[in-house]
């Protein structure tokens, strides 16, 4: 089954559930903003993504919460992952995932038909 990771005020993500819907998927949704991931599980996403923190962060939402940014180097990755693991609202949204574990960050029509072709 698919998860999808939204904020429902998202209009990116109400149009990635659309699609899902559309399809004829099923599908659970994580209300990420309610129930933040974890440390591991931002770990986990982000090797499926084979992504780096800060490529899944929304900065301009750090300067609306007043949040310094880590350096975006290697050594600093950890603080990344925590600072995205206390402060949800900074994570790109909506991050989809399929049974077979392909995972995408669903912001265009191709992103997510490539999830819902994988589940």
């Amino acid at each position: 089954m698919i998860e999808i990771w939204l904020n429902p005020a998202c209009s990116k993500c109400r149009t990635a559930e659309s699609e899902l819907r559309a399809a004829g998927v099923e599908y659970t949704i994580r209300r990420y903003l309610d129930d933040p991931p974890t440390v591991a599980e931002l770990e986990d996403v982000l090797g499926r993504l084979g992504l780096e923190p800060w490529d899944i962060a929304r900065t301009a939402d750090a300067r609306k919460l007043e949040l310094t940014l880590p350096p975006k180097a290697a050594d600093q990755r950890a603080a990344w992952v925590r600072l995205l693991a206390e402060n949800p609202r900074l994570i790109q949204r909506p991050i989809i995932t399929a049974a077979d574990g392909t995972t995408v960050v669903g912001r265009d029509p191709e992103s997510v038909a490539r999830v819902i072709a994988a589940d």
